[in-house]
């Protein structure tokens, strides 16, 4: 079923939509703001984030646009929450969470990108491929910014860090995808706010790691 374009009054008679928008029509824009917070998340806790969409759909009767509507599906559900709990305990320990977060790098940024694109799966091909873009490159800043957080806390010894982290990583992840279904707009803001601190937190935390990893052969000698 095409969301886009349909009336507020006739969409929530048929269906409960995934964006509560409250009188601002669900189209192309709330479209585009579900791809963009699909890539942060993306980023972030990508099994979690499946989850939680295929869950909606399936439990919630949330409509899923485009071609989303298959993350409801029980296999998908299975893999995704087993992957969830894997990487609920992976993320906490330390150097496990980095390592997790390398081989990650080649997953989170394309199953953003695809995810932001299936957004648009009712859409041009031209959509499709601009929020697939859009989403990989959200996933991709979200991704970094979180790997490089968790390589300069593993310069420190103790492992109350890692877990403090981890567990603010996911209460940032419930928080974000709340706002994104309830208060899109306000989602909107906290991610460009988000995207430039992002951006000067890789810059700063690779500065400090490249500094701890120049002094280690001096202290040897």
């Amino acid at each position: 079923m095409d969301i886009a374009g349909l009336d507020p009054s006739t969409l929530a008679d048929s269906v409960k939509p995934l964006l509560d928008w409250r009188d601002v029509p669900v189209d192309l824009a709330s479209l585009a703001a579900l791809a963009a917070g699909l890539g942060w998340a993306s980023g972030l806790r990508l099994y979690a984030l499946v989850f939680v969409l295929g869950a909606l759909e399936r439990f919630a009767g949330a409509h899923l646009p485009g071609g989303l509507g298959v993350l409801a599906h029980p296999l998908v559900l299975g893999v995704s929450g087993l992957l969830l709990l894997v990487e609920f305990f992976a993320d906490k320990l330390p150097w496990l969470d980095s390592l997790w977060d390398a081989a990650h790098t080649f997953i989170r940024i394309p199953a953003g990108a695809a995810l932001a694109a299936a957004v648009m799966g009712d859409q041009s091909g031209a959509l499709q491929i601009a929020m697939g873009l859009l989403g990989g490159t959200l996933a991709a800043g979200t991704h970094f910014a979180k790997a490089s957080a968790r390589a300069a806390i593993n310069t420190s010894p103790e492992p109350v860090s890692n877990v403090v982290t981890s567990l603010g990583e996911d209460a940032l992840f419930a928080g974000g995808m709340w706002t994104l279904i309830h208060q899109p707009l306000l989602f909107l803001g906290a991610l460009a706010v988000f995207c430039v601190l992002a951006v000067v937190m890789i810059a700063m935390l690779w500065r400090f790691v490249a500094r701890i990893f120049r002094r280690r052969p001096q202290a040897t000698n």
